[in-house]
């Protein structure tokens, strides 16, 4: 099986099995809309539901259109991914990553909408007066894997235009 497959397969059991264990824990232990302080004005543990996308764009009712708007889009990015994954060369490890990393927090988020019409977030982050929105594990993976993929189309753009022909 070729690397790039073996990076995803990595990223998908690991990143799925944190992301809705942790939900699980959440759930079973923290009561909606409870929140844990855990290090004084900057972290803490919140038990949230988001209906709607990123930072809670388009939040609204769990059922209906909206829940079949979020799931579609999933869906479709899910399969943009995996064309996107198959197409990329062996040697483009860094693209790799990151597209297993997004398609494993689209993947995790995609689960919750499927079986709660929702997200759970609880990861809750303030410095001095600014307050993050609550997020998750498959949110930060989608987070990290779109950031190396900005780095690697940045700088290694660059280096390419800069070699020699």
């Amino acid at each position: 099986m070729k690397r790039k497959y073996w990076v995803l397969l990595v990223c998908l059991v690991f990143i799925l099995a944190l992301d809705q264990y942790t939900k699980y824990e959440v759930q079973q232990r923290i009561r909606l809309y409870q929140t844990i302080e855990v290090i004084d004005g900057f972290f803490n543990l919140t038990h949230l539901r988001n209906t709607g996308g990123a930072f809670g764009i388009l939040a609204g009712k769990k059922d209906g259109i909206g829940s079949v708007f979020f799931i579609a889009v999933a869906l479709a990015a899910v399969g943009v991914i995996l064309y996107l994954l198959h197409k990329a060369k062996e040697q483009e490890r860094i693209l790799a990553l990151s597209l297993s990393l997004v398609l494993s927090g689209a993947i995790g988020n995609l689960i919750d909408r499927i079986r709660h019409g929702e997200v759970v977030d609880f990861l809750d982050f303030h410095l001095f007066s600014y307050h993050w929105p609550a997020f998750n594990i498959a949110d930060s993976a989608i987070t990290i894997g779109i950031g190396l993929m900005a780095f690697e189309l940045l700088f290694h753009d660059k280096k390419r235009l800069k070699k020699p022909s």
